[in-house]
Formats: C-alpha cells, sequence, structure tokens
C-alpha cells in the first residue's frame, strides 16, 4: 500500500489528532509567552531535500507540529501587544476547521450555496453592529489591505464614471486624473492599495496631521482649493501608533463641496461603532462612501478574513465583478460573493465571521472593546507613574505609545528596553519610529487578556526598564 493512501490513516482518526495538537498549543500558550527561535533556526528545521516517497500522514502531521512549534510566536496568547491583531478565538478557529474540511470554493451561489449564503446573513449583521448603512455591499476578503484595495478600486471607478470616463473598459491611459489626498500618517498599506491601483503613493496630496496623527481639516482644505475634477479623500479611523481618529465631521464637508469618494481605513477602529462608550470617536464615519475593516482583529477571527464595504453597491460590483461564460448567472439583485471581491476560487471567509458574530453577540463585542479600552488606560495612567517612562500619545482606545528615558539617549534606551522585554519573554510589544524618535508599541486587543494579564504587563515594562537603568528591582513582574 502507497502510504500516501489515505486509507491507511482513516480521515476521522488525523482529524482528531490535529485537533489534540491544536488544542494543546493553546492550552500551553497563557504562561509564560515565551521567545521563539530565530527565521534562520526555523529555516534549518524544515529544510530537506524535496521527498521523492510520500510519508504516512500522521506522521507527517507530528512532525509538522514538531518542526514549527519552535518558531510560532505566541500571537494568540493574552500578553501579545505587538501588532493590532486579534487572538484569534477558539470559536472561530473551530468554524475555520470546518471551513477547510468542508473545501467549499466561494465563489458563488450554485458553487456553494451555503458559503454565500452565509456571507450574505454576516454582512447583514456586521453592518448592524458596525451602524454602516444597511444598503452598503460588503465584499469578505483577506484583511484590511486587500479591503482598501477594494474600496478605492470602487471609488476610482465610480469618480471616473462621473466625468464619462470608464475605468473597466479603457483602463487609465489617458483618462482624466484623479486628485487623492490621504493623511501623511495613514496606514502604508492604504499607500500600498493607491500603488496597487496605478494611482501611485508618491503623487498623492499628503496632507498635514496633528500631534497624535489625525489628518488636519484645514491642511486639507487648502490643500485641494481650487482643485477640478476626479477627486478620493482617504481617512483614517484609528491612527496604528496612536489610535487617534481623523475629524471626519469636518473632512466631510471639505470632500463634499468637491465632489470627492471618501474612504475610511478603520482596520481596527470602526469597531468602536460597536460600543457605546467609545463610539463617538468613529461618529461620523457613516457618511463616508467605503470602509475598511479587519475581522481578525476587534471580532477575533482567524486571519484571511477582512470586509470591503462600499455604500453604492453597483459601483463596488463595477469595480470587482468577474465574468465569464463558465459561470452560472445569478438573478437580479442577488449577493454573489465574487461581485465584491478580485478573486473567483477562494475560501469561504463568511462561516467565521458568522460563528464569531453568534457566539459573542453584539453585547459580547460591545463588551469585549470595552474591557480592551479599560485594560489599555489602565496600563498607561500605571506607566506614566514610573520615573523614566512617558507615554507619548492619548490612549482614547486600544493603542499605548511609550519613550523610555530622555533626550538624546531615549532612542537607545527605548530600543533596549524593548529587547529586553522581548528576551524575557513575560509579554511581547514591539518597537516603532514615531515623529523621528523610537517608541514602544502596546496594541489591546487580545481576547483572552484580563485585568491579571494588564498588571503582569505592568510589571514586567517596569522591571526591564529598570533593568535598562541599572535600577535594582526584585519585586516588579
Amino acid at each position: 500500500m502507497h502510504c500516501t493512501d489515505l486509507s491507511d490513516t482513516p480521515i476521522r482518526s488525523l482529524f482528531i489528532r490535529a485537533a489534540e495538537h491544536a488544542a494543546a498549543y493553546r492550552e500551553a500558550m497563557a504562561d509564560p509567552i515565551g521567545t521563539p527561535c530565530d527565521y534562520a533556526e526555523a529555516l534549518a528545521m524544515f529544510d530537506a531535500p524535496t521527498p521523492e516517497r510520500g510519508e504516512a500522514a500522521t506522521a507527517v502531521i507530528d512532525d509538522l507540529v514538531a518542526t514549527a512549534t519552535p518558531g510560532l510566536r505566541a500571537m494568540t496568547g493574552p500578553r501579545f501587544f505587538g501588532w493590532v491583531i486579534g487572538a484569534s478565538h477558539p470559536v472561530g478557529v473551530a468554524a475555520d476547521f470546518l471551513t477547510s474540511a468542508w473545501g467549499q470554493n466561494a465563489g458563488n451561489h450554485f458553487a456553494s450555496p451555503a458559503g454565500a449564503a452565509v456571507e450574505t446573513v454576516a454582512a447583514r449583521w456586521l453592518l448592524d453592529v458596525l451602524d454602516l448603512p444597511r444598503e452598503a455591499s460588503v465584499g469578505f476578503v483577506t484583511g484590511a489591505t486587500a479591503a482598501n484595495y477594494v474600496g478605492l478600486a470602487a471609488a476610482r471607478g465610480a469618480v471616473l464614471k462621473r466625468v464619462g470616463w470608464d475605468v473597466n473598459a479603457n483602463g487609465l491611459f489617458g483618462a482624466p486624473p484623479i486628485h487623492v489626498a490621504i493623511g501623511d500618517d495613514a496606514h502604508t498599506t492604504a499607500f500600498s492599495a493607491l500603488q496597487f491601483l496605478g494611482l501611485g503613493h508618491d503623487r498623492v496630496f499628503r496632507i498635514a496631521t496633528d500631534d497624535q496623527g489625525r489628518m488636519r481639516a484645514d491642511a486639507l482644505a487648502r490643500a485641494v482649493d481650487g482643485l477640478n475634477g476626479p477627486m478620493i479623500v482617504v481617512t483614517q479611523a484609528g491612527q496604528l501608533n496612536t489610535g487617534a481618529f481623523d475629524p471626519i465631521n469636518e473632512i466631510l464637508p471639505i470632500a463634499r463641496a468637491h465632489g470627492a469618494w471618501v474612504h475610511v481605513d478603520g482596520a481596527f477602529g470602526l469597531w468602536a461603532r460597536a460600543n457605546a462608550s467609545v463610539s463617538s470617536l468613529a461618529a461620523g464615519y457613516e457618511h463616508a462612501d467605503s470602509w475598511a475593516t479587519d475581522g481578525h482583529k476587534w471580532l477575533q477571527t482567524p486571519y484571511d478574513c477582512g470586509y470591503a464595504i462600499v455604500r453604492d453597491a453597483e459601483a463596488h460590483r463595477d469595480a470587482m465583478t468577474i465574468a465569464a461564460s463558465y459561470l452560472p448567472p445569478v438573478a437580479e439583485g442577488e449577493r454573489d460573493p465574487t461581485h465584491f471581491v478580485p478573486e473567483l476560487s477562494r475560501r469561504a471567509r463568511g462561516f467565521a465571521t458568522y460563528a464569531m458574530i453568534r457566539h459573542l453577540g453584539r453585547e459580547g463585542i460591545a463588551a469585549m472593546i470595552g474591557r480592551h479600552v479599560a485594560l489599555a488606560s489602565m496600563i498607561a495612567r500605571e506607566l506614566a507613574t514610573e520615573p523614566g517612562i512617558e507615554v507619548v500619545n492619548e490612549v482614547v482606545l486600544n493603542q499605548i505609545i511609550l519613550r523610555f528615558g530622555e533626550g538624546d539617549a531615549g532612542d537607545r534606551l527605548t530600543r533596549e528596553t524593548i529587547a529586553r522585554i522581548q528576551s524575557d519573554g513575560v509579554i511581547f510589544a514591539g518597537g516603532a519610529r514615531w515623529r523621528d524618535r523610537w517608541v514602544m508599541r502596546l496594541s489591546v486587543i487580545s481576547a483572552p487578556t484580563t485585568e491579571r494579564d494588564a498588571r503582569r504587563t505592568i510589571g514586567a515594562i517596569r522591571a526591564a526598564w529598570r533593568q535598562v537603568r541599572g535600577v535594582n528591582d526584585p519585586g516588579a513582574a
């Protein structure tokens, strides 16, 4: 019997074995988060000649777990604050297991009726939870990067259509130029989306921002004064370092006066609309034209789950629809998954979204966001009392940026403190440059994070900083 024949390993046994490995990994995640091996070590462990003969299924899975685990970072743990990413909630992961097992191509209604139907319902729930226009269309994409691309593709087509140019048929060759205004502190993926769409990441009007990274409405007004023709204004709900929100209610009248399409990069910040205590931060964003956000942030879905939301569903379909004679027709007015994403063959992403919204409910989503906001505030407040630690931003949501030391030595001391924290392995935090200074970034957005984890985080940061300063602190962390 050839060992690639699954008859030597029943499917049930194989899947149970994989699930047991997955559960064991998650159960061991809480304490401590540890430090993975580096890339070179991981590569050395995986590296081998191309296999000539197949191996038994269970042996492959067992060896994959043994080889991969030393190089896995604790992104699903309660004290991972390195980037703005959720913890892949077990319910979403379980739904994702099933998505993989079902092996559905969610391209259209005929290919997978369930895959298409679950997206229709999950999209409606998503618009309700985020309180966005109910008539908007939703494309289930890989993440906010792709969501920005889709939203801006719809914007590109719509603003050119208004001046009589069909970009889908004729491309950008000879098209009227599109003026694009974007905040100077926008996320790099928004600039990348503009690049992918042929609008360029350097030919935009980069609008000056304030000390928190918010686009200045007065600077926008000056930049677009006297401009005519197609225009797109890209705004941000939740700056990646500070968590700040562009002043949308001041930006919208300026944009509307110029007939501009307003796009929102709201990868994590748009979820503030789901919690009453912080929803005022995102008030007014419902009046934009398109929005990009992530499920694998505050909804805690696994990766490969983002949402491109467009008020004008026709503009969305015009930008994304893929047609071919072999594809089954869709009834007029029906939602077909491929009408709203740049993919034909793709994962059935709606199942995990549906499962997480059902599991948490509106109240659970709001409560989790509120808890994270409160914990971020507590961490910042406590660390601000430590000599030599500066909380650089206004902590309005879940983002904290810290600076260690003063003056010219601050960059070195901040980087040394980050290195010490990463080496200690109690928490994970990373660094970034903000206003030409090195800072530590903390993103409080993991579902398992509790007040106990927040207090351990405070202690770990204090201990690392005191070690860098050479201050004896036997009781910290």
